[in-house]
Parts: C-alpha cells; structure tokens; sequence
C-alpha cells in the first residue's frame, strides 16, 4: 500500500469514526431525552387521571348520598319496613338511576338482599356483599349484567336516612370507552383500559384471578386498539404483578411504530387488580429524530471522506509524490545510475532532504571518479606484479642455460655439443612455458563473445565427462565408471535428470569452463578421491555441479576464491575460476562454491532454462 493510500485510509477512517462517534452520542442523547420526556408525559398523564377518577368518585358518592338523603327513598323505605312487601318498587332502582345519572342502581335491604335493580331487573331477591359495604369511599367493582358479561364500575353505597331499619342504596358509573374519552391525554398519547368483561375461563393471578387476555377487550377512546394483540406482555404483568409496568412494544417491523406502553393497574379495596390502563406513547418523533440525525452523518460522513480524498491528493501532491521521486532515484542510485537527481521545491524538510540527495549523489558520482581511476592503478600493478612474477620463474633457468653455454664453448666439442643439446631443450621447454603465460593472460583479457545454440544439459555434463572418463558408459541416470590412466585413483560418478533440461548456451565456453573446474577437482585429489558430476531442474533455473573429495577450502578461500590472480595452487596464475565466472556470468548465470574443510567442494553452477 503507497503512502497515498495510507494517508487516504487514514483520513477517511478518522473522519468517519468521529462522525459516527458524534452520531452515537447525539442519538443516545435524543434518545435519552425522549425517555424522560416520554416518563414526565407519563406521570403527568397519571396525576391527572387520579384527579380525574377522583373527581369521578366524588361525583358518584355525591350522586348516591343524595338518592339516599332523598324524601322518596325514605317514603320508599318507611313503606317496606310497615308493609314488608317490596314488591311495588321493583322497577324503582331504574327510574331513580335516570334521574341520578346513574349507570349503575340497585337499592337493598338490610340484610343485603335487592329490593330493586336498574341494570339486572331480574336479579330481584338475590344477596349482593357489596351492599353492605360500610365504607364511605367510592370503590372498584365488576358489575354482572343480564348478558352474561361483566362491566367495570365505580360504585358507592350510602345508608337511606331517617328509614329503620336502614335499607341501602349502591350505585356507581361505567367505566368504558366514554371514561376513556374523558381523560386528557397529550399529542402523541393514547390511552386505552383493560377490564376484560367477556366471561372467560379464569386464570390466577396474585391479585386475584383474571381471564386470559382479549384483545378485544382493550379500549379506547375510538373503541378497539389498534394491534392490541401486542400490549399482551405489558398488561398481563401489570395484572399478575399488581405493579405499574412499563416497556417498549414494537407494534409493527418498523421502528417508528414502536410505542413507550405504561400499564396502571386498577385496584378494588381488597387489593385485587380488576382492571389495566394503558398509557401508550409513541416513539415516532424520536425515531424520525434518530433517521434525521442519522442522515446528516451519512452526509457529513460523505462530505469528510471526499475532503480526505482531496486532502489526500494534496497531501501526496506536497509530500508523497517528492518522496515517491526519491523512491525512485534511488532505485535508479542503487541500479548504477550515479547521474541522476530530483527537483529541488521549496524551503521545507523534503526540500531539504532533496537537496541533501543530489548532494549524496554528487559526491558519489566524484568518488566513484576516484576509485574507478584507483581501481585501474591497483589493476595495472596487479598484473604487473603477476605478470612479473609469473615471467621471472622461467627467465632464471633460462639465464642458467645461456651461462652453461658460454662455458661450454670452452669445452671439447664432444662436450659442448652434449651441453648445447640439453640447453636448447631447457630453452624450448621455458619458451613454451611462457607461451602458455601470455596465452592465458591473452585469454583473460579478451573472453570470446559467448555463441549461443540450443543444448542439453545433460549432454553437457557427459561430454566432459566422456572427456577425462571414456570408461565411463552413458544409458542411465546414475552412471559410475574408472578413470584414465593420466587420472589413476579417481572415481567418477554422474548423476543427471531424466527431465528435459534445455539450455541457451555457447557449448564451447561452457565445455571450457566445466573443464576447467573437472581439473581444479583432480588437483585437490593429488592422493584419489571420488569426482561426482552431476544435472538437475531447480523451477526455471538448471544446476550444474561438479564436487569433489579433497581437502576442502577455509571460508576466507571460498569468498576470495573467484578472485583474479588468486590461487591457492603452488602452480597457477589465479585466472582459470575468474575465466569460469566471467563465462557464467556472459550465460546469466552464476557459480558459488559450498565447501568445509577436511570435506571437499562443490560448485554449483545456475543458469537459466531456456523456454520455447
């Protein structure tokens, strides 16, 4: 990844995490603040619906207390008791309750029992507890009705005045969709009341039993509740519990129908829950709020990323692209290109560093000048130094010879024809030796230009081999056979692939230079040993190797080893692995040696295959 890259990703990263960090904040925080409005709408909505049943109460009690302060209860009830027959008032409960306002009216005696109802006529005789009643407060209570079914009502009971004995009247008011109406509710609110009037079979509960939930029995102020099926959880905790209960319902698979539902139980004296209302508040606005806030991060997000992006750009234009330059000049430094340099820009650090480049390469370009020119020198004195040594070993017998010749003339002619024969072969035997010294300096100093044909590698390897071992049969991979007479107590074994191993090279060269490591290996075995020649593909290279058994060579020797007019040979010139080297190298290729002392040597030859 370039340095572009990475201060783009960076840029990008930090901005939209901020973003998304500022986001998370501000809708945790909206959130936050919804709920607590949502909770102070709740509990306004609660304070006013106790004001509200207050009042409700106080209006049902006051209704009451005047139906039983009433002259015509206690004419009603003075008539009874002197008569003891309540047959004449039967229907008196209902038109007591129209003049009353009354939903609910039933007047009885002493002993509880109803003289006289206005919503169950038929229930005439039949004992009702809740008449006996001697609370003064209003109070909670199921009501049954002709139909089977109950109905919640706020009820009272007052005592009839001046009558004795005392007859009572119990009367009370729905509770229904038209209390529901009634309350004051907030934008946003919806309230509903759960009394569950079906009869149903009835399940326990702590605060009394209650039947399964219907949703058709949650009503509001339009009647039925939408998705009421979806309150269940809430009001069926408030009913078993007999605690308010509160929790988010998700009426729908959209966010922005989720509601804020508070259920308030609604308790009878002894404590029983007989009824649930729901508070529901919805989490629209706060949802849209959310989406808004969410929306503007998009867009913020995408505004800073496009930002970084040209800040990027600018960023790269003012560093990355200078620095990329020197990347570059570099690799072309590192190439052998001491030449080249960068454009030098403004005042700041990479200026600075540009110019301490083009310094660097000046000076370099000077400096290798210098030891260019050094180098030449010390190879001049080099070669003059070998050249002289090399030439001064045959000059001194030759110089001898031509001394014991002078003498000779003074000798007999016998003599000195004896003397002049052995001179003369001396003199030839140290002229062709330094012919042989010319030719191979000759010979380093103007390697052919490599020839390249299309070869084996194998066949390589077997033509030296052949060469120095025609005992040797070829047939097999692995192929072993005994050496010349001129290489007595030398074995050779070679091992080559039966893989195509093609090869673009000069046969010649590369005939030379595996000769010449083949008599490098005979002479590090003056006492035998085994020479082992071998061919192997390596992906798209081909090694060559030629190891023998001798004495091995030091560390120091393998690293100095390709030197040239270095030997480690009482006899050489210190060319013939450079020759060897300089061949490898006009191939593509390379030699390195792998040797411990005391456990002969390899070299190993790589070169490329030659593809199609």
């Amino acid at each position: 990844m370039s340095l572009r890259q990475k201060l783009l990703l960076l840029f990008s990263l930090t901005i939209a995490a901020a973003v998304a960090a500022v986001a998370w904040t501000v809708l945790i925080r909206i959130r936050h603040v919804f709920e607590q409005r949502d909770q102070e709408e709740t509990a306004l909505f609660v304070g006013q619906f106790q004001r509200e049943f207050q009042n409700r109460s106080t209006d049902v009690v006051a209704a009451v207390g005047r139906l039983a302060g009433s002259e015509r209860a206690r004419s009603m009830a003075v008539e009874i008791g002197q008569t003891g027959d309540s047959a004449l008032f039967v229907n008196e409960a209902q038109r007591m309750a129209q003049d009353a306002h009354l939903d609910f009216l039933e007047i009885a005696s002493p002993a509880g029992e109803i003289i006289s109802s206005a919503q169950w006529p038929a229930r005439f005789g039949y004992t009702d507890a809740a008449a006996l009643t001697q609370s003064t407060a209003s109070f909670l209570k199921r009501e049954g009705l002709p139909d089977g079914t109950e109905t919640l009502g706020l009820f009272a009971v007052r005592p009839v005045r001046g009558a004795d004995p005392s007859f009572r009247i119990l009367g009370g008011q729905k509770l229904d969709q038209a209390f529901v109406t009634g309350l004051p509710v907030a934008p946003g609110m919806t309230v509903g009341l759960y009394a569950n009037n079906a009869v149903q079979v009835q399940m326990q509960a702590p605060g009394g039993t209650f039947a399964g939930f219907d949703p058709r029995q949650l009503i509001g102020p339009d009647g039925s509740v939408a998705n009421a099926q979806a309150y269940e959880p809430v009001v069926m905790s408030a009913l078993r519990g007999g605690n308010q209960t509160s929790s988010i319902i998700y009426l729908t698979k959209r966010r922005e129908d989720s509601i804020n539902l508070t259920a308030l139980p609604l308790k009878n004296e002894q404590g029983q829950v007989l009824a649930v209302l729901t508070v529901a508040i919805s989490r629209a606005g706060m949802v849209a709020a959310q989406q808004h806030i969410r929306a503007i991060a998009y867009g913020v997000a995408s505004g800073g990323i496009l930002l970084a992006i040209i800040f990027s750009l600018w960023i790269a234009a003012r560093v990355s692209r200078p620095i990329e330059e020197l990347a570059r000049a570099s690799e072309a430094v590192a190439a052998g290109n001491w030449d080249v340099s960068v454009a030098e820009r403004g005042r700041d650090e990479l200026a600075v560093l540009a110019r301490s480049f083009n310094h660097m390469t000046a000076q370099l370009t000077a400096q290798r000048e210098r030891l260019v020119q050094t180098e030449r020198v010390a190879a001049w004195r080099e070669l003059a130094r070998r050249l002289a040594h090399e030439l001064k070993n045959p000059l001194f017998p030759l110089q001898l010879t031509v001394e014991n010749l002078v003498r000779a003339r003074q000798l007999g002619a016998e003599e000195f024809e004896e003397v002049f024969r052995e001179s003369t072969q001396t003199l030839g035997m140290e002229i062709a030796n330094l012919k042989t010294i010319i030719g191979r300096f000759s010979d380093f100093s103007k390697m052919p230009k490599p020839e390249i044909e299309r070869l084996e590698a194998s066949d390589a390897i077997w033509r030296v081999a052949l060469l120095y071992f025609p005992s040797l049969v070829r047939g097999s991979a692995i192929e072993d056979g005994a050496a010349a007479a001129s290489m007595d107590r030398i074995r050779c074994s070679v091992e080559v692939s039966l893989e195509p191993m093609p090869l673009d090279a000069d046969p010649e060269l590369l005939h030379r230079a595996l000769s010449n490591l083949v008599l490098n290996a005979r002479d590090a075995m003056p006492e035998g040993g085994t020479l082992r020649l071998g061919a192997r593909p390596v992906g798209n290279w081909i090694e060559l190797t030629v190891a023998d058994t001798g004495e091995g060579l030091t560390p120091e020797e393998c690293g100095r080893l390709f030197t040239p007019y270095y030997t480690t040979k009482q006899h050489g010139t210190g060319l013939g692995l450079a020759i060897v080297q300089s061949v490898i190298a006009d191939h593509s290729g390379t030699i390195a040696v792998e040797s411990n002392v005391g456990s002969g040597a390899t070299f190993v030859i790589t070169l490329p295959r030659a593809t199609a």
